[in-house]
């Protein structure tokens, strides 16, 4: 047998609310009396009507923000209005409310079946639509997250199964995610490591100093090293509201190719040596055993010429490969001043040749400084020697020291050829030239490298401003004595 629907009525004793009550029972419904706020809401919550009659006045409410109440709390509950008399603007505000039906004397029992059956079709198609949405919802969210699942399983599969190592990190350094290339290179054996600190799980020193420069700086290159002689790339990159993520690659096989590459250039560079003095040496000689006609005299000079040109380069080489080694780390008080005078005037012969105009500023502080005398006579040299060299004739040269926040600033400026935007952050790198050197301007590419190494082996910086067509300044950075 069907279940029978429960048409809850909420209306005050009157002959009308017994009428309602036979003419319901009479058309097989369920009926239930409320008689008062209270008793409706329980009944409302426990018994769950298919129905509800509400008075214009009930319980001394309005029987509208009854109405009103119950539907926000069940909007697709039928609710009907009763009223003493016919009244327009109330029949509006009932609709205007969301009641399904409106009724008034004179009633017979057909009217009030009539009514009732018609707010209970409403009540239902309006229930079966709703339902029907939910379901499309449901449905509609449940693939969506079944195919945001699928592909939240193939990220994972593809960042695990790369061979560089990746790792996430929330805001406050603890661990999100670990790829399997990153427990292998830190040997991680435990299984269960997220949420837990970073530096816990993994005490590296130089993965420490990463996240520590994370914090002062963009960084988007920074080597760590293993006691195995490994050595990888990792690169510290910010996620918005996440955290960051480390990457990092294995370079060991280019850093031993680097290594090779600078012996074998050191020892070639050497053995170079000897034999280019000698052959200076006899060039020297050959003048000695006779008188030499015009031709013999020319050729003699160039050929000179081309030898120290050579035993320059050669010496560049093996000045690089001592900076990079790390073998000038002697230290002493060291004039500025007077290392800047000296090599002025080294190049004198230059500046008077080219006509040029030299300026030389120096503060008073910044006098000396705790370094190695020979390796800051050389940075100036190739810096002012480069300035003189690209300088067109009759321009000028500015050289300055100065000491800001204590740090030394050393800058050579120039009015030569400059150096194109995109070429500037290849200019310290080895045997790098620029592509508008004037003709005939030579050089090996090693200069700037070797003012490079230079300077951090004092643990300064060395950068350039400059554009094409707008002369260069060179601007290095050296920590002070203290």
């Amino acid at each position: 047998m069907a279940k029978q629907d429960l048409i809850l009525l909420a209306l005050d004793p009157a002959p009308i609310l017994d009428l309602m009550d036979r003419a319901l029972r009479a058309a097989g419904y369920e009926v239930a009396r409320a008689s008062d706020r209270s008793g409706l809401d329980k009944s409302v919550q426990e018994a769950i009507p298919a129905l509800l009659i509400v008075g214009e006045k009930f319980s001394n409410s309005d029987g509208l923000s009854v109405s009103k109440d119950m539907l926000e709390r069940f909007p697709t509950l039928p609710i009907i209005l009763y009223t003493d008399k016919d009244s327009s603007d109330l029949a509006k505000a009932a609709l205007k409310t969301g009641m399904s039906g409106y009724l008034y004397p004179p009633l017979k029992i057909d009217d009030i079946v009539d009514e009732v059956q018609k707010s209970l079709a409403r009540g239902r198609r309006l229930g079966d639509w709703l339902r029907r949405e939910v379901r499309r919802t449901t449905s509609s969210l449940a693939e969506k997250a079944q195919i945001s699942e699928a592909e939240r399983n193939k990220l994972e599969a593809i960042i695990a199964n790369i061979q560089d190592g990746v790792m996430v990190i929330d805001q406050n350094q603890n661990i999100l995610f670990v790829n399997h290339a990153i427990r292998e290179i830190f040997n991680i054996n435990e299984k269960e490591i997220t949420g837990r600190s970073l530096i816990a799980v993994i005490p590296n020193e130089d993965l420490k100093a990463l996240l520590v420069r994370s914090t002062e700086e963009t960084l988007k290159h920074h080597e760590i090293n293993f006691d195995d002689g490994r050595v990888f790339n990792a690169q510290y990159t910010l996620i918005p509201k996440i955290g960051a993520a480390v990457t990092m690659q294995d370079i060991t096989h280019f850093k031993e190719l680097d290594r090779i590459k600078s012996d074998f250039i050191h020892t070639i560079s050497h053995d170079l040596r000897s034999p280019l003095t000698s052959i200076l040496g006899y060039t020297e000689l050959i003048e000695r055993t006779g008188p030499l006609n015009e031709n013999q005299t020319e050729f003699i000079q160039r050929l000179q010429g081309s030898i120290q040109h050579i035993t320059t380069l050669v010496n560049d080489l093996l000045d690089l490969g001592r900076l990079e080694a790390g073998f000038d780390t002697g230290r002493e008080i060291v004039n500025l001043e007077s290392i800047l005078n000296y090599s002025l005037d080294m190049f004198d012969a230059q500046i008077k040749k080219k006509n040029l105009q030299i300026t030389k500023s120096i503060t008073l502080e910044a006098k000396s400084i705790r370094a190695n005398p020979t390796r800051i006579r050389q940075m100036m040299d190739n810096l002012i020697g480069n300035a003189i060299k690209y300088t067109p004739n009759e321009g000028v040269v500015r050289v300055s020291i100065s000491i800001q926040e204590d740090q030394i600033i050393f800058k050579v400026e120039d009015n030569g050829p400059g150096i194109l935007p995109n070429e500037q952050s290849h200019i310290f790198e080895k045997f790098y030239r620029a592509t508008n050197v004037p003709e005939g301007v030579q050089g090996s590419g090693l200069g700037l490298a070797i003012v490079k190494s230079i300077v951090d082996s004092h643990h300064g910086r060395v950068w350039v401003e400059s554009g094409n067509g707008k002369g260069s300044s060179f601007i290095v950075i050296l920590p002070t004595e203290e």
